[in-house]
């Protein structure tokens, strides 16, 4: 790390240690299989986790669902409250977004080596925004991210491998380039997923990977602290408490996260695309308002850094993209990966955000509840495990 460059009370990813690369790498080793060489050791990151061994393990991903946010609306949620005493707080690695995440959870390495850097990023083959959600833009997804799936390696050595999420996801690019290798089921509303998770274990042992969206979705168009999201908890932990009455003897269900959220003050979002000073030597903006990636025109980026320093202030973290890497915010950088992120890279603090009206719809600048950057909100992640 590079001491100094990242402010005191923002989280840096802790990749390696308690982390959510550690979750499947985890769950392997609780099934007796080895981890592909580059990613955390099984049996060390079982231990780390506290994932005892069992016959079958489902790892549960209740997407926006942050360790702060559970905490505090945990009247919400009885089942997981009465986890949440013996929970281990991860963290996200950096930007802590959803696409970002699904490559650290499905590969065990950060967005350096996945070039899964954010919700969009610059494609350094036309220069051009990718949208890593919808997959436009993007390269064939194994072409775009190279790491081994670790779903697909645990089907390799034999365990029975399957994943539970919407239609939509079913061979979409960012399941193929993260979560490729498992039996894929379908299945919409929550109560179905338990359904077709708890058929899946009693069909015989092995691994299970659950995904839940709609926490996140909430937060996003309601904010965390709404009546809205406290009903959208509630209805998953209804239903995680059921999985968890319901599975099969020689069960362990982890439950994590993707990232948390923070809700962002409308009047703190700055537009690029109004800001002289902003805009000056930018060639694109991508990312998320609270994870930006700056793309500069060629030699700028020191003159831009600057000026977004100036502008920013407080509400910010702007680094060059030397000292982003050094600080390890991406973790390990292949070279492939490397012109993926930003010139200049900025973390919003507080409640600030910095949009780019040229390039994001009035809708996107307008949710409630966002995430991509350092704070606690956003990078603190539960890890709870049932056996």
């Amino acid at each position: 790390m590079a001491p100094g460059v990242v402010p005191a009370g923002l989280v840096l990813p802790d990749y390696g240690g308690r982390c959510l690369d550690q979750v499947l790498p985890a769950a392997l080793g609780a099934l007796g299989v080895t981890t592909p060489d580059g990613v955390a050791d099984a049996a060390a990151a079982q231990g780390r986790l506290g994932v005892p061994a069992a016959e079958r393990v489902v790892v549960v991903l209740v997407d926006g669902l942050g360790h702060r946010m559970l905490a505090e609306r945990a009247g919400h949620a009885p089942f997981l409250r009465r986890l949440l005493p013996d929970a281990r707080l991860l963290t996200c690695g950096f930007p802590s977004t959803t696409a970002t995440s699904m490559g650290l959870l499905g590969t065990g390495r950060g967005a350096g080596r996945t070039g899964l850097a954010g919700y969009t990023v610059r494609n350094p083959a036309d220069g051009g925004l990718a949208n890593l959600v919808s997959w436009t833009g993007v390269d064939e997804p194994r072409r775009w991210q190279r790491e081994p799936s670790l779903l697909g390696h645990a089907a390799e050595h034999g365990l029975t491998v399957h994943s539970v999420g919407p239609a939509a996801f079913a061979g979409s690019g960012l399941t193929d380039a993260a979560l490729s290798g498992s039996t894929y089921v379908a299945a919409e509303a929550l109560e179905a997923r338990v359904d077709a998770t708890l058929r899946a274990l009693r069909s015989g042992p092995g691994l299970v990977y659950l995904y839940w969206g709609h926490v996140d979705k909430v937060g996003h168009q309601h904010g965390w602290r709404s009546p809205e999201w406290g009903d959208a908890l509630a209805e998953a932990d209804a239903e995680l408490g059921r999985l968890a009455r319901s599975v099969p003897r020689g069960t362990v269900v982890v439950l994590t996260a993707d990232h948390g959220m923070v809700d962002v003050d409308p009047a703190q979002l700055v537009d690029v695309a109004v800001e002289p000073a902003l805009r000056a030597d930018v060639e694109l903006v991508a990312g998320e308002p609270r994870a930006v990636h700056v793309h500069t025109a060629p030699g700028a980026a020191p003159l831009v850094a600057d000026r977004w320093r100036e502008r920013l202030g407080g509400a910010a973290v702007v680094l060059e993209r030397a000292e982003a890497i050094a600080a390890g915010l991406f973790g390990e950088v292949a070279a492939h990966v490397e012109p993926v992120l930003g010139d200049v890279v900025v973390a919003a603090t507080g409640s600030a955000g910095v949009a780019d009206s040229r390039t994001q719809t009035p809708h996107s600048m307008l949710l409630r509840g966002m995430h991509g950057s350092l704070t606690p909100g956003e990078m603190e992640i539960p890890l709870l495990v049932v056996a």
